[in-house]
């Protein structure tokens, strides 16, 4: 069966510190509604805000979309985070931990990739970067 949208997306726009608080906030009541348990909407918060800081540090502005997706019964909250900045150059190499072109601990995306239980990314240079992470509820 195809993945179903249980409600409407919900879009934050990304382009201040603010904006990732904002997003976190979404993102925690979205798998709130769900009935995700509380450890799993600190997760979802987590990740969320790696993938905002990202679009913030790397791009200056993108947008966080949410969604809350169905598969035979099985519910997930989806992170996308897309942006139109300059693009992820070496993939491999931005997965690894410890890596970092801005100075930072080199921990977001790879962080990311852990927390969630499906992670998937996609960049081209110059014109930006995708990544979408799923968790499902257990």
């Amino acid at each position: 069966m195809k993945d179903a949208l249980i409600a409407d997306e919900v879009r934050v726009p990304i382009d201040s510190e603010a904006d990732i608080v904002a997003a976190r906030q979404k993102g925690r009541e979205l798998a709130a509604q769900c009935g995700f348990p509380s450890t799993d909407l600190a997760v979802v918060a987590t990740a969320i805000s790696e993938l905002a800081r990202n679009i913030v540090r790397y791009a200056a502005r993108g947008e966080i979309i949410l969604r809350l997706i169905d598969t035979d019964g099985r519910r997930a909250v989806e992170v996308e985070a897309a942006d139109e900045g300059p693009g992820i150059l070496d993939i491999p190499l931005a997965m690894q931990d410890g890596y970092s072109t801005s100075g930072s601990l080199g921990l977001g995306l790879p962080g990311v990739r852990r927390l969630m239980d499906e992670f998937d990314i996609s960049s081209e240079s110059g014109k930006g970067t995708t990544v979408k992470a799923r968790k499902w509820k257990r």
